[in-house]
């Protein structure tokens, strides 16, 4: 089954100050930390979304030396992570059955989750996500049969409204990983 990832890392950083994806975070810049994370998963291609005109997180991807990793510009990701998530989604091989999606912003999330969440995806199962302490994280997987809609996505909501119309086609994976939930947003998260 053809899996592909997808990285969101076209958000301005506002919160943060700006510069957020290039900061260090345990001697990396926080983006290489969810790249290692996307790399790590059972996909044939890793595509990682990035603003116009943001050229150190381009030349970040670009320094890296996997094939399997590329960068695509969301022209529209002003617009907000729907955008962004549906720019990713425009770009899938039509051969793919379902994607990741992992944020740029998330360093801590095991590498071996990934390959854990790929098991529970079936014909009835729609989307795939782990959940810590009661509450959904990162990265989603999602099914061929959700790209449509993904694909609909527009403004800065991301796809909490499919997710919740999911029913018992969405299967939650509990995992001990705490860093299913960790984000950066502002500088003191970093700290983490």
């Amino acid at each position: 089954m053809r899996l592909e990832a997808i990285v969101l890392a076209a958000g301005a950083g506002t919160r943060f100050g700006g510069g957020k994806l290039l900061a260090d975070y345990r001697g990396r810049p926080l983006l290489d930390h969810a790249l290692d994370a996307a790399l790590a998963a059972p996909v044939e291609r890793v595509t990682v979304v990035i603003r116009p005109g943001d050229a150190s997180v381009a030349a970040l991807v670009a320094a890296r030396p996997d094939l399997r990793l590329r960068p695509l510009l969301a022209s529209d990701a002003a617009e907000g992570l729907g955008a962004s998530l549906r720019t990713g989604v425009a770009a899938l091989d039509p051969a793919t059955k379902g994607v990741f999606v992992f944020l740029g912003d998330m360093p801590d999330v095991p590498h071996g989750l990934a390959g854990e969440l790929a098991t529970w995806l079936d014909g009835s199962t729609r989307i795939v996500a782990p959940v810590h302490a009661g509450r959904r994280g990162h990265p989603v997987l999602f099914s061929k049969a959700c790209f449509p809609d993904l694909l609909a996505l527009s403004g800065d909501r991301g796809a909490q409204g499919l997710m919740a119309a999911a029913g018992d086609t969405q299967v939650m994976v509990p995992t001990n990983a705490a860093g299913v939930l960790f984000d950066v947003d502002r500088r003191e998260d970093l700290a983490g």
